[in-house]
């Protein structure tokens, strides 16, 4: 039926009956988003946003998508398209009728294979090896496999591999196995125990090499893995391994479903995991176990030198023997080996968890931080960091609690829950100052002025990051000491600061440009272009912010270009520039909305409302203006949402709407009591102005 969808298909293994917990709607839309063009920091971290945005791109398209393997009706409800013009097909052992109580699903049961299409299905996969066996046998073949097609393809993927056994002795063989079962067995389904019968008995016909790593893998922690993971199970070289796993595709015991990635069926998964657990000994599932898991915490490690190389890499001991991490080429590989292992990794740290194994429990979610904090892949990071950090705190390791208290620091500020981030950095520094890492001190002051300047708390992040820059520069983080005396420009610059904030920008700018650190050198003249507007040099100010945007198109950075686009609509705004400045805050809302910072975006209406203003449009003014305010309440800032009201009302009084005006006036008013700098009692004296002029 392709062809009847021309723009593309999704598919999902939901793992609804997997030995493992099943894939969530959540992970499954990040999953979609993704196959949909959407980038890794534009997908919203809330399921109802990303189902909103699943649907709103699935609008208008043709397009199948193919949800096998389903649980529960409550699995598949948020992976529906809203629209007419796609089709979805659910796979599922259960009868999922909410769906078609609710959602209108056409429900088709498929019962075994009849016997005709059960033994042309055997005579498909043999033909070419086998010929002549007997019609009434082919028969009983199918039978013995309850007419599944899953123990139809093994059994007769088995009889194909022995093309001068006779038929009726394999039947034999499968007699015999299938009493063997019934013996074990107080399980009186009958399809189930054929099914159980084809996998010993294509189990046992394997070599002894082959049918180790057949178990192990039920080891394996993730839904899905490659041959270096496979390897670091088994404990053997990745070229003998890639042999085995061939041998146990051909047999139909694993499934390869793209290049050098295999998963198992859920049923021979739950077989696997079974024989491991009967033929192998504790001591040898622990040791597979932590070899897979140093393999994955070893392997991040490497991905993090091409993905994040700034951040300091975790102390970690060398891997064992038999563990051969993967290497990257480029940053290409490493990123996209990340996003293949997303569910894997947080599965391994949650195997780790289970097994007690609380070292690399830990060292994994503070391995993968450098990573997590460029994606803002939310819900892993934070389950991966809390189960970090209680691991940490079992073992009593506070470097390491230190460490995990500050990723989650980092992804509560990141998600906008800052009394969250707050009491987690003060934790983190609480810690640092224990211990005496000075340089760790320095980190969390820095993680904390950032907080205060998200909240607007000017003298208390002036505090903090000068104490940063002091412990920086004493422990020779030149670097770093570059990026705090430009956090203290902006700090500066907010508190009316003007001359002291010019010197520090361009102080931050002279020391990133001697370091050839460009990210640094377009914030500092991102700043300063914020400062010289400040100062009443607009194209001082425009000249600065594009340099800026150079530096990000020519790095080709796509989230320093929708920031910095910002300062470059207010140089143009301040040149008399509204047109101009119209499109450039057009344009970082649109690369804003693409990364999903939805407070920058408001940011961005915020000036794109200013510049319809200054255009004398005054009703699309305040529909910016209102944009901008509704998404600041939503994130509790607010103070942005005080600046974007006064926005709002400043339009509608130029529209004559007077009396609305005043409501929005008398808000922001309100919302300006909880602060006391300089700009906030400049921004209280012009309401209090306007307000007045506007009841005159």
């Amino acid at each position: 039926m392709a062809e009847r969808f021309p723009d593309g298909q999704l598919h999902a293994n939901l793992r609804g009956y997997d030995p493992d917990p099943p894939a969530t709607p959540t992970e499954v839309l990040h999953r979609f988003l993704a196959a949909l063009g959407v980038p890794a920091k534009a997908i919203p971290a809330e399921p109802e946003a990303a189902a909103a945005l699943y649907r709103s791109l699935l609008a208008g398209r043709r397009m199948l998508v193919f949800l096998d393997n389903a649980a529960t009706a409550g699995q598949v409800r948020p992976l529906l398209p809203g629209a007419a013009s796609c089709l979805v097909v659910v796979t599922s052992r259960s009868r999922l009728s909410g769906l078609s109580v609710r959602d209108g699903a056409r429900r088709l049961t498929l019962g075994p294979l009849a016997e005709a299409d059960a033994v042309d299905l055997l005579s498909a996969v043999t033909a070419g090896y086998r010929a002549g066996d007997d019609q009434e046998e082919l028969v009983e073949l199918a039978r013995l496999c309850a007419r599944l097609p899953l123990a139809l393809r093994i059994a007769a993927e088995r009889a194909a591999s022995r093309p001068r056994m006779r038929l009726a002795e394999l039947i034999r063989n499968l007699r015999d196995e299938s009493g063997l079962w019934e013996a074990l067995s107080i399980d009186d389904d009958d399809e189930a125990a054929a099914v159980r019968t084809v996998f010993a008995w294509s189990y046992r016909a394997l070599t002894a090499e082959a049918a180790r790593l057949f178990r192990l893998l039920g080891l394996h922690p993730g839904p899905d893995f490659d041959a270096g993971a496979a390897a670091a199970l088994a404990g053997v070289g990745v070229g003998r391994t890639r042999h085995l796993l061939d041998a146990l595709v051909g047999a139909h015991l694993l499934e390869q479903a793209h290049p050098d990635r295999y998963q198992f069926h859920d049923l021979l998964r739950a077989y696997a995991t079974d024989q491991v657990q009967h033929e192998e000994a504790p001591e040898s599932r622990a040791a597979a176990l932590r070899r897979v898991l140093a393999w994955y915490l070893h392997s991040a490690d490497a991905a993090q030198t091409w993905l994040n190389p700034p951040e300091p890499h975790v102390p970690l001991d060398p891997p064992e023997d038999g563990v051969q991490p993967a290497a990257f080429a480029d940053h290409d590989e490493a990123m996209g080996w990340y996003e293949r292992e997303r569910a894997n990794l947080l599965a391994a740290t949650r195997a780790a968890e289970t097994a007690g194994l609380d070292r690399p429990a830990w060292q994994l979610p503070a391995v993968l931080r450098s990573v997590h904090m460029l994606l803002n892949p939310f819900e892993e990071w934070l389950a991966m960091g809390r189960i970090g950090l209680c691991a940490a705190r079992r073992l009593g390791d506070r470097w390491a609690e230190a460490e995990l208290s500050e990723s989650l620091g980092m992804a509560y500020t990141q998600s906008h829950r800052l009394a969250e981030a707050t009491g987690c950095h003060r934790t983190a520094l609480a810690i640092r100052r224990e211990l005496g890492d000075r340089l760790g001190e320095a980190f969390s002051l820095n993680d904390l002025g950032l907080l205060h300047l998200r909240e607007r708390r000017l003298a208390a992040a002036r505090e903090r990051f000068g104490a940063s820059r002091e412990l920086f520069r004493a422990t020779g983080a030149t670097g770093w000491e570059a990026v705090l005396t430009a956090n203290l420009a902006e700090t500066a610059c907010r508190l009316g600061r003007l001359d002291e904030a010019s010197e520090l920008a361009r102080h931050a700018l002279a020391a990133h440009r001697e370091q050839g650190n460009r990210g640094g050198e377009g914030n500092a003249l991102r700043i300063l272009s914020d400062v010289q507007r400040a100062l009443g040099a607009p194209q001082d100010a425009l000249r600065s912010a594009q340099e800026a945007l150079d530096i990000a198109q020519r790095q080709r950075n796509r989230m320093w270009e929708g920031y910095w686009l910002l300062a470059l609509g207010g140089g143009q705004q301040a040149c008399g520039r509204a047109a101009d400045a119209l499109a450039s805050y057009q344009r970082a809302a649109t690369l804003q909305r693409r990364l999903g910072d939805r407070a920058r975006e408001a940011l961005a209406w915020h000036g794109a409302g200013e510049a319809y203003t200054r255009l004398g449009r005054f009703a699309e003014a305040a529909d910016f203006h209102r944009s901008a305010a509704a998404v600041h309440r939503v994130l509790g800032d607010h103070w942005q949402l005080a600046v974007a009201l006064d926005g709002l009302a400043g339009a509608l009084h130029l529209a004559e709407e007077a009396d609305e005006a005043r409501r929005y006036w008398s808000e922001a008013l309100g919302l300006l009591a909880a602060y006391d700098d300089p700009g906030a009692d400049a921004l209280r004296a012009r309401i209090g102005g306007a307000l007045g002029g506007a009841a005159g």
